[in-house]
């Protein structure tokens, strides 16, 4: 059998190799994440049919033996692909013994490998190394993807996934067109919590709820933020489209992130907003994310006073302990500290706390607060502190509906809170009061 070379899009071999492996994808229930640097051409010229199989075989072999849910396939190429390169296929953290994938390969794809040139790389950082020689179908060009306008350039971007896996590739591709972006909580929380920073925010549909989106509703009123949704290829509930800007589908390719800004952006690439010009818009995202505030209040009258007032009082019905020594103590022990430590530490940061909290309520301070309840709750769930958590998520709340006139009374309620629970940790201690 001889090579029969054609030009083709790498990005959609790619997709059409991940949609003939779907069934048994959903049966291993795997993610198939591609990685793709900077250098790899989106055009080829190369026996695409053989190519094809020898990545199906492949990775069939890989969902077949493996327990891992999460495959990521990277490619690599060198920096200048002047002509014809070697483009390199590697899977790592398969937990496949090496001597069974290497008898795989030799014995089941070899041929393919000898039609395409390839060859196998023994290298010990990698489970699967295969060097595949392609040519160039666009000489003399560095950069694969050309955004068609200047006015797509320069953008930042949030980005929030579950997957540590994917948040890396989708930021590699990002970066190609020198976006800055950030990932994650952490990072997000750095930027003071402030999501008129960004042009885009890009958030796994595992966390999307109604009531998120009643929120980003919300905050598309005061910054021009792109929303986009990640999700799977099969997700057959599609989110609001007067909220969402677009989806991004999995697997993600070069060409996916390419398309995405083209579509985010092409009906104004002539407006120009300084980000310095746009309001602030601070909203604590890990909260909303990860807590799921009770949709049927929010659903009725969004934001509205009386909601919040009552989703408040249903709260305040519920019967939290001071001070849950066997979760506190579950807490630290899974983080290797001392419970003994950690409530020594908590007295000594938050004594006289209620002095600092009422001092920035009246300054009307709102990051400040915003900071300090998010130290609180912290410090609160790791010591077990249940009833003081639910204060810090009450005036959480607040921020997030916006009804800061409601903050004047909380400094009294937190000056009772808090002197029951040092008491409550004193008395754990053996310390007299």
């Amino acid at each position: 059998m001889h090579k029969i070379e054609k030009t083709f899009d790498i990005n959609v071999i790619l997709l059409q190799v991940f949609s003939s492996l779907e069934s048994i994808r959903n049966e291993r229930k795997i993610e198939l994440i591609y990685e793709m640097e900077a250098s790899i051409p989106k055009d080829l010229k190369g026996d695409v049919a053989v190519f094809s199989r020898l990545l199906s075989k492949v990775l069939t072999f890989v969902f077949q033996n493996t327990k891992i849910k999460e495959i990521v396939l990277s490619l690599h190429a060198p920096e200048d692909f002047l002509y014809e390169e070697f483009i390199s296929f590697k899977m790592n953290d398969t937990y496949i013994a090496k001597e069974k994938i290497q008898d795989y390969l030799e014995n089941n794809v070899i041929k393919e490998l000898e039609i395409l040139e390839g060859k196998i790389v023994d290298d010990k950082d990698s489970d699967i190394y295969l060097n595949i020689p392609f040519q160039i179908n666009e000489l003399g060009y560095r950069r694969h993807y050309r955004l068609p306008d200047i006015g797509m350039l320069d953008k930042k971007v949030l980005l929030i996934s579950k997957s540590e896996k994917i948040t890396q590739s989708i930021k590699k591709m990002f970066t190609y067109f020198l976006y800055e972006v950030d990932t994650g909580f952490e990072a997000f929380k750095k930027q003071g919590n402030d999501l008129s920073k960004y042009d885009i925010l890009v958030i796994d549909d595992s966390f999307v709820t109604d009531t998120f989106e009643q929120i980003v509703a919300k905050i598309q009123k005061k910054t021009p933020i792109k929303y986009v949704i990640l999700r799977g290829s099969q997700t057959t509930k599609v989110k609001n489209s007067d909220i969402v800007s677009t989806n991004l589908i999995k697997p993600v390719t070069q060409e996916s992130i390419f398309d995405l800004i083209a579509a985010l952006f092409h009906s104004d690439i002539q407006l120009v907003v300084k980000r310095s010009e746009v309001t602030k818009c601070i909203v604590d995202l890990e909260k909303i994310l990860s807590k799921s505030v009770t949709e049927d209040i929010l659903s009725s009258d969004n934001f509205s006073g009386d909601n919040l007032n009552h989703l408040i009082e249903k709260k305040k019905e519920l019967s939290f302990p001071l001070l849950n020594t066997k979760l506190g103590e579950e807490n630290t022990k899974k983080m290797g500290l001392s419970y003994t430590k950690e409530l020594k530490k908590f007295l000594e940061i938050f004594d006289r706390s209620d002095i600092y909290f009422r001092q920035i309520v009246n300054e009307k301070a709102s990051n400040k607060i915003k900071d300090f309840c998010i130290d609180l709750e912290k410090q609160s769930k790791l010591i077990g502190a249940e009833s003081m958590m639910r204060f810090a998520d009450i005036v959480s709340l607040i921020f997030v509906y916006e009804k800061l006139d409601m903050l004047p009374i909380y400094p009294g309620r937190y000056h009772i809170e808090l002197q029951n629970l040092l008491e409550a940790i004193r008395k754990h201690l053996g310390i007299k009061s």
